[in-house]
């Protein structure tokens, strides 16, 4: 039976002896070659230097030749229930960006502390690196006791005061203990020197870490990257097509793909140019055809009903590796990509700051420069599905775009509260009992030559908006489009009329009405025309979450008065050449077809 393998990070200040406790991993789990331990020893002998076991490491670096398992930045050992590879992390960039990016990914880490030296400022600085990549399992190594007689006040000391640093960067060790690696306390076996202590020695805590369960044993993640419908000979088939990121899935399982909370069956399970097949495992590029026709878009994460649920926010905290030329920083927009769904981001706070070369922090820091590493909050234009870097690493692992070039890469640690919460909740119950049409949304695009999709002006007072619109809807339905204008007053009065109090306008349950509203409609295959005077970024938000079809915001005016990010801008009372604007627009973006 194949042994667990688990990759493992050792940090430390320098000199704390995190070389040392690598050597005698390897030296005391037999992972050396035949004969290498006395070769050094006689080295060292030869040149009258004492031996140290960190030595072992640099002698093995250059052997490649002859088999050896060791480079700068790993080393491999082993136990009867293991194998380990020691991930070196001295605080250079590429094994933040690796750890960041998924290269390479340490599922534990032991944090090397000098009982003599006690506490280090690097020893805060490999904590809150360890804390910013998202890693939860940690021991704490109180080494070099044999420096101070093995004492137990001098250890309980050193203990306090660094797990009460820990405590505040939200790190709970799992365990604690003394060792000296030099004489191999509490290394491979237990120590007699320190009758005190009846904890674990290293081996037993690395062996009592968990390692993260195997793909196909997680729960099941696939992100749509499009949906296709055949015409051909008879093939009415539409295929959701994706590649499976984790867990396994069969034909007659109940799916739910996210944040839209679509729920279905799968009917068959289709491979390229084969027959249908009965399981789905990761890995594979893969179709699906449901039972029940839904609307699914490119981007959504499927997932099986029963299992664990992706988390679903517009509001996120990451650690994130910035590679940009420009310094990534508030008030300005960026695109992040996450699977296969990309969205507008903007940076809502940097939280701190890792200098990658050096590890220096700093939580003052008002934005990120190249090479550097942050935690930082993160607001996206509408809810996106991601699992938390502990729970299925690559779910949440995303790409920041700025200038059309990949300029950062990071990791979700946490969802956070946003004010759509309510909303979503409520949308995803919407269409759990939405009532399916026979008449799918293909059948709709192919019958009016469109795809349904909102076109929201919106303005200051006096700019035309009212005017545009409807000399707009004109002419779409002149080029016989399927269209309608609805202005805000056909709303408020009617279906909202209960939220239009004189004393106090419920805004939100308006504009979440009025996208209810346009949703039905969009539903119906048709292009949507509305005016609302000054929309803001929330108030787009609240409608974005409600209406899971295409949204275009166009601002009319030249200046812009709110905090929305329009997708066009036009200048007002210019109605002719703003309507040829719009509807190149809506060609170009696929919208409307066979004009």
């Amino acid at each position: 039976m194949k042994k667990e393998d688990m990759n493992i990070v050792i940090v430390g200040h320098v000199d704390h002896g995190k070389s040392t406790l690598m050597g005698r991993l390897l030296a005391d789990t037999g992972s050396l070659p035949e004969g290498k331990l006395e070769q050094v020893k006689e080295t060292c002998r030869r040149n009258s230097k004492p031996f140290e076991y960190a030595f072992l490491l640099d002698a093995l670096k250059d052997e490649q030749s002859q088999g050896i398992t060791i480079d700068t930045a790993r080393c491999f050992f082993k136990t009867e229930k293991r194998d380990y590879i020691i991930l070196d992390a001295p605080g250079h960039i590429e094994f933040l960006k690796n750890m960041i990016t998924g290269a390479s990914r340490a599922e534990a880490a032991l944090l090397m502390i000098d009982a003599k030296e006690g506490v280090q400022e690097n020893s805060r600085r490999h904590a809150y690196m360890l804390s910013m990549l998202g890693i939860r399992q940690i021991a704490v190594v109180i080494n070099k006791m044999d420096l101070v007689d093995y004492d137990q006040g001098v250890y309980e000391t050193v203990k306090e005061e660094y797990l009460e640093f820990l405590k505040r960067i939200n790190i709970t060790p799992k365990f604690v203990l003394p060792v000296s690696s030099f004489m191999g306390d509490n290394i491979v076996k237990k120590s007699d020197k320190m009758p005190w202590y009846d904890g674990m020695n290293v081996l037993e805590v690395l062996d009592h870490f968990e390692c993260e369960q195997p793909d196909e044993n997680q729960p099941f993640r696939m992100p749509v990257q499009d949906v296709y419908k055949f015409t051909r000979n008879g093939d009415d088939r539409r295929i959701v097509a994706g590649t499976i990121e984790t867990g396994k899935i069969k034909a007659g399982q109940e799916v739910v793909f996210y944040p839209s909370g679509k729920r279905s069956h799968v009917k068959n399970i289709e491979v390229f140019n084969a027959d249908p097949i009965t399981e789905g495992k990761p890995g594979m590029a893969i179709g699906f055809t449901m039972v029940e026709q839904i609307y699914i878009t490119r981007g959504e994460l499927m997932s099986i009903s029963g299992e664990k649920e992706p988390k679903t926010a517009s509001r996120i905290s990451a650690n994130i590796f910035w590679l940009g030329k420009k310094p990534l920083a508030p008030g300005k927009v960026y695109f992040l990509k996450i699977g296969a769904e990309k969205v507008k981001m903007e940076v809502e706070q940097v939280k701190g700051v890792i200098d990658s070369s050096n590890l220096s922090a700093n939580e003052t820091k008002d934005s990120v420069g190249k090479n550097e590493v942050a935690e930082c909050i993160l607001r996206t234009d509408k809810p996106i599905a991601f699992d938390l870097v502990e729970d299925i690493a690559g779910t949440s692992r995303f790409v920041i775009v700025d200038d059309y070039e990949i300029a950062g890469g990071g990791i979700i640690t946490a969802a956070l509260e946003d004010e759509e919460q309510q909303i979503r909740e409520s949308t995803m119950l919407r269409n759990y009992k939405w009532e399916v049409s026979d008449v799918s949304v293909e059948d709709r695009i192919e019958h009016y030559a469109q795809r349904p999709n909102l076109l929201v002006l919106t303005g200051p007072d006096g700019t035309g908006k009212k005017k545009l619109a409807k000399l707009l809807e004109r002419e779409l339905m002149n080029r016989g489009r399927y269209v309608y204008y609805m202005g805000i007053g056909s709303y408020l009065y009617g279906v909202g009329a209960d939220t239009k109090r004189v004393d106090e306008p419920d805004h939100k349950e308006q504009i979440r009405r009025f996208g209810e509203v346009a949703n039905l409609m969009l539903d119906a295959g048709m292009i949507l025309v509305v005016t609302a005077t000054g929309l803001t970024q929330s108030d787009y938000k609240i409608m974005k979450t409600v209406v899971e079809r295409e949204l275009e915001v166009i601002w009319v005016g030249e200046e812009l008065t709110t905090d929305i990010s329009p997708d066009m801008q036009v200048p007002e009372k210019e109605y002719e050449s703003s309507i040829q604007k719009i509807i190149g627009m809506l060609k170009e973006n696929g919208f409307i077809f066979k004009a």
